[in-house]
């Protein structure tokens, strides 16, 4: 849950292990739609999607506010904002798992609702207070808890939630901007994601960095979504 790459601590959600997820998924997986659920089986997780920027609280469309607080508390654990640059919630992961939820994570909704209960409960019980009331430290303890299917009160079980909360995160950190997320385009700066390329100039084929293109690639006139499920431009 912290921000460290260190190898000794394997159960530990760390940018290192993120951006790995992140490099093994493709393109269309950065700029294009966010998967639709399973239906058979609501908690199977769907693998996918600047300086500083204060985070600003967000008109919720599913979560309540409590839901929301203990949500934005959870992804700014996972990928925290550190010395290597801002994280979930200078993207906006938790506005972008808000909206989704009104849309193709829509099968979710109750399992969000059941589950951010459960980690506050949990925190509650454990740690004496809600879970966005902790400390980072005392977070990261309850986080690795769910992690490792330690924690209680959750249905079908604590590490279904978690593998479903952190591959939202790295969606909604690492999507295209159109759907809510990657504010700013915080996300594609951390990977080095130079954006979409209609093209390859020669430096590029002799693999120079190329220069960033950021866009959304809804912005191009190729692509109308208007009227979609995906539909969810902030």
């Amino acid at each position: 849950m912290t921000s460290e790459t260190d190898d000794d601590a394997p159960s530990n959600v760390s940018r290192r292990s993120l951006f790995k997820q992140v490099g093994a998924a493709s393109t269309a997986v950065l700029v294009g739609s966010p998967p639709s659920p399973a239906v058979e089986s609501a908690l199977e997780p769907t693998a996918q999607c600047h300086p500083f920027a204060t985070a600003q609280l967000e008109a919720l469309e599913t979560l309540t506010a409590a839901e929301a607080a203990t949500l934005e508390a959870v992804v700014a654990r996972l990928i925290p904002s550190d010395e290597n640059g801002p994280g979930a919630t200078e993207a906006r992961a938790a506005h972008y798992i808000d909206r989704a939820l009104t849309g193709p994570l829509r099968f979710f909704r109750e399992a969000y609702a059941a589950g951010l209960a459960a980690i506050d409960a949990y925190a509650q019980s454990s740690k004496g207070a809600a879970f966005a009331r902790l400390a980072a430290p005392d977070q990261d303890v309850v986080l690795t808890d769910v992690e490792n299917n330690v924690a209680t009160g959750f249905v079908p079980s604590a590490a279904a939630f978690f593998n479903l909360v952190r591959n939202h995160t790295i969606q909604g950190t690492f999507c295209d901007p159109y759907y809510g997320g990657n504010a700013n385009f915080v996300g594609w700066n951390l990977i080095s994601y130079p954006g979409i390329r209609w093209g390859v100039d020669e430096d590029e084929q002799h693999l120079k960095a190329p220069q960033p293109v950021r866009n959304s690639a809804y912005d191009n006139a190729m692509f109308n979504m208007k009227g979609s499920d995906h539909d969810h431009r902030p």
